[in-house]
């Protein structure tokens, strides 16, 4: 299916790199975005359109109106009234999150649920992409995060002692993805996770992530997640020390590994370990953040 890619959310994180993506590979795309100065501060060429996914009012129907290819990376609770807005016969890439899979389900992965239902019930032709943890993107922080506590604590705390599996996919893998999925014809509505191309312990990706910062490696302490949960509320913010929530420590025990051989075989290529794309992403970062040399 030919025509421009509309690309709803293209000034976040995602649709951001998504579009840097097409107009490297000369593909005309159509932003769709809340906000049109921060669209422009991307400094992206593209002639914005206005939409509010909240609205009732015609607008994003208006802003899709010649859609023929449609790509969201804006919050999956957004899907019905994206499906309701796009002309019939438009194709969609929207999304996810493998929070939809948690054990301890909440609102963010119910609202993701509810999306996928709305696009497998619709009849249209695409597919939901379900990414793990995201890293690697400009403004990204959950390796920031992470990165911080290294930098600023002795040791590490971690419920079950670090040992639950995490298998985080790279921003450039995300966009890749989403262009494999553009590429290919779906008949109906699928679903698909897409994770990094190897699934690590949280100790060991910390490891990973000092390492290729720089810097010393942090002892892993186990400390029972009920724990870390009370301190978390208890505690007042720390100066210099990235806030980290009582459910988000609660799903630090939990493994979050997926089998990419369905994601291999639907998108056609191997995403990056964690060891490669940290390698990548922190080098990089690390030399943005050096002073120059004169």
């Amino acid at each position: 299916m030919q025509g421009p890619v509309h690309v709803i959310g293209a000034s976040g994180r995602s649709g951001r790199a998504l579009c840097m993506a097409l107009h490297q590979d000369g593909i005309a795309f159509v932003p769709l975005v809340r906000d049109l100065g921060r669209w422009r501060a991307t400094g992206l060429p593209g002639q914005a359109r206005r939409i509010e996914l909240t609205s009732t009012d015609g607008t994003l129907a208006a802003a899709l109106r010649d859609a023929r290819r449609i790509v969201s990376t804006a919050h999956a609770r957004h899907v019905a009234a994206i499906v309701a807005a796009a002309p019939p016969g438009a194709s969609l890439v929207c999304l996810g999150s493998t929070r939809m899979f948690t054990r301890w389900p909440d609102a963010h992965g119910r609202d993701v649920a509810q999306g996928q239902q709305a696009l497998l019930s619709s009849g249209r032709n695409g597919v939901m992409l379900h990414p793990t943890m995201i890293y690697g993107a400009q403004g990204e922080n959950n390796i920031q995060r992470l990165l911080g506590l290294i930098r600023r604590l002795p040791v590490l705390p971690l419920p079950s002692g670090g040992r639950a599996l995490v298998q985080p996919i790279f921003q450039g893998d995300v966009a890749r993805a989403i262009m494999a999925a553009l590429a290919r014809e779906w008949r109906g509505g699928h679903t698909l996770v897409i994770a990094g191309g190897q699934a690590v312990p949280y100790r060991v990706l910390a490891t990973l992530v000092a390492r290729h910062a720089g810097l010393r490696p942090r002892p892993v302490v186990n400390v029972p997640a009920p724990l870390l949960m009370g301190l978390s509320r208890l505690m007042p913010p720390l100066p210099g020390l990235p806030r980290v929530t009582p459910a988000e420590i609660r799903r630090l025990g939990e493994d979050k590994a997926f089998d990419i051989a369905p994601m291999r075989a639907a998108l056609g290529f191997t995403p990056l370990t964690p060891d490669e794309g940290l390698g990548r992403f922190l080098t990089a970062l690390r030399a943005e953040t050096q002073p120059a040399r004169t």
